[in-house]
């Protein structure tokens, strides 16, 4: 007995050491465990991964790295690390690369012989490793073989660390600017707004951080639900690798409007959408946010000459949705578009037309009155310029700005910050810090007030003595209304309104930890 208790004694002194929580003695002498509570503390560790950017012979790819500053990690002190390594990449049994072909299909098999040739990178170089916060770091290539890239950083330098990859293809099918935040790796991501039609070339590219495979399953879901087909199960992303699919290669169904379920059932991945159209140009699709009974699309820019809603309720209830414009100066109704209904598992796709008008503004779907708070997932195709001279880009939903979201690869000019308060009443109050620019310059902060259902488009603030790019970092003030956010990079192309929109989804820079303490009643139980 003596022993046992000696033994329970030592695994409850252990537990003190670990928890670095001491119990506090009561006035009678006994033991009063200290009040437990939680701590929004900064992360430690956090990973990014940027897909292969394009194939084109005329295209140069930008990456911009960013941790915002006042974000420190890491009781040592250490001052932390960030970077991206390049990634392999699977070749199909034919030996061309899937990312690259025109319709030869990965068979999507476990083991990376059965999918094809996993080809190591060539270079092993860092990419963009930054040294310090609150300066952006960039890069440049023109390789058509530029692979993905896999990274990740920690210490001061893993809360809210961002990559950008920004690419302008000048000529070709893929002409325009494609812009992409890179993803964190998950194990379950929406595309609504892909497409199988003979005008489009739509690439799902799958990467695998991790020292194990990963294998994954694709769904495609159109106007009737499951586009047939079995192509895209079990697809295996071997370790540090990506996979690009082709979409057309899943089914035998041409759809213009479908939504994309991707599904690593071991393992994680990151996911994101190369769409290449015959006559708009191309962009990346990134992931919308988790489907949810509300969802907020901002951004849309005011010269938008078409807007087209993809959207789907992946559940197995239906939803009515009520459609409203936050434009700048409230709520309104699209002509035509009271509500919306979403029949479970299938994609429905309305075109708004220029539903903006010449004014800014972001798409607010809520429940209808006594509807279905059935979850959605939604995004947007949008067009800018007319006739040949026309480009797209895409709008997913997105999650609200909390704690603060980045926005990196900023220049003098073309660039606009959208904001947006999307219920009536409440007010947002928003902080905008220009950082320093990756070659000089003095960050620039201002702040911007966004009524209660309405949308706001700025030019942002420009650091002082500007060299370089630089980063946009949005934090709403403590106990302001809800906020989401997106950018819009422009750079026009020989006459085409090239542009791209990133949408602004909080960086999840830090992380609720519970305090805990010692119970020392379990030596008693």
């Amino acid at each position: 007995m003596k022993r046992t208790m000696m033994s329970l004694i030592g695994v409850a002194a252990a537990l003190g050491a670990v928890t670095g929580v001491a119990a506090v003695t009561a006035p009678g002498g006994g033991a009063q465990e200290a009040p437990r509570s939680s701590s929004l503390l900064p992360v430690q560790r956090s990973a990014l991964l940027c897909p292969a950017p394009t194939s084109s012979e005329v295209g140069q790819t930008d990456y911009t790295a960013f941790a915002p500053k006042g974000a420190a990690a890491g009781a040592d002190g250490k001052k932390g690390t960030a970077q991206l390594l390049p990634a392999g990449t699977v070749k199909d049994a034919g030996g061309t690369d899937t990312g690259k072909g025109k319709g030869k299909k990965s068979t999507g098999k476990k083991g990376a012989d059965a999918a094809g040739q996993a080809v190591a990178p060539r270079d092993t170089k860092p990419v963009v490793p930054l040294q310090e916060a609150g300066k952006p770091v960039t890069t440049s290539t023109d390789s058509p073989d530029a692979p993905a890239l896999v990274g990740a950083a920690d210490g001061t330098l893993a809360p809210g660390w961002t990559v950008q990859q920004t690419t302008s293809v000048a000529a070709g099918a893929g002409r325009g600017l494609l812009g992409l935040s890179c993803t964190t790796p998950d194990t379950t991501f929406w595309f609504p707004g892909v497409s199988t039609a003979a005008d489009r070339q739509d690439y799902v590219h799958l990467t695998n951080p991790d020292p194990t495979p990963a294998v994954v399953d694709l769904q495609l879901r159109g106007k009737d639900g499951s586009l047939g087909g079995s192509a895209g199960e079990d697809i295996t992303v071997p370790p540090h690798t990506t996979v690009p699919v082709l979409l057309s290669t899943l089914t035998t169904a041409p759809t213009t409007n479908a939504s994309l379920q991707v599904v690593a059932r071991e393992g994680r991945i990151g996911a994101a959408v190369q769409a290449t159209d015959s006559k708009l140009g191309s962009d990346w699709l990134p992931a919308a946010a988790d489907p949810s009974p509300s969802v907020v699309l901002p951004g849309i820019p005011k010269d938008a000459t078409s807007v087209r809603l993809v959207a789907l309720a992946p559940g197995e209830s239906d939803a009515d949705l009520k459609v409203q414009l936050a434009t700048p100066t409230g709520l309104i109704t699209p002509a035509g578009l009271e509500s919306l209904h979403l029949k479970s598992g299938m994609t429905t796709a309305v075109d708004l037309k220029d539903v903006t008008k010449g004014e800014a503004g972001s798409l607010v779907l809520t429940p209808s009155d006594g509807g279905s708070k059935a979850p959605v997932a939604a995004a947007l195709r949008v067009t800018r310029g007319k006739g040949a001279k026309q480009e797209m880009a895409f709008i997913p939903a997105t999650r609200p700005v909390e704690q603060r979201a980045t926005a990196a690869d900023n220049g003098d000019k073309g660039s606009t910050l959208s904001l947006v308060a999307p219920e009536k009443g409440k007010d947002a109050k928003v902080k905008v810090t220009a950082s320093a620019g990756s070659g000089g310059g003095t960050p620039v902060t201002k702040t911007y007030t966004v009524k209660g259902g309405t949308s706001l488009d700025v030019a942002p603030p420009v650091p002082q003595g500007l060299k370089g790019t630089y980063a946009l970092t949005v934090e709403p003030a403590a106990g302001s209304g809800p906020v989401y956010a997106a950018r819009m990079l422009a750079r026009p192309q020989g006459g085409v309104p090239a542009f791209t929109v990133q949408t602004l989804p909080d960086d999840r820079g830090t992380v609720l930890v519970p305090t805990a303490g010692q119970d020392l009643s379990v030596l008693t139980k």
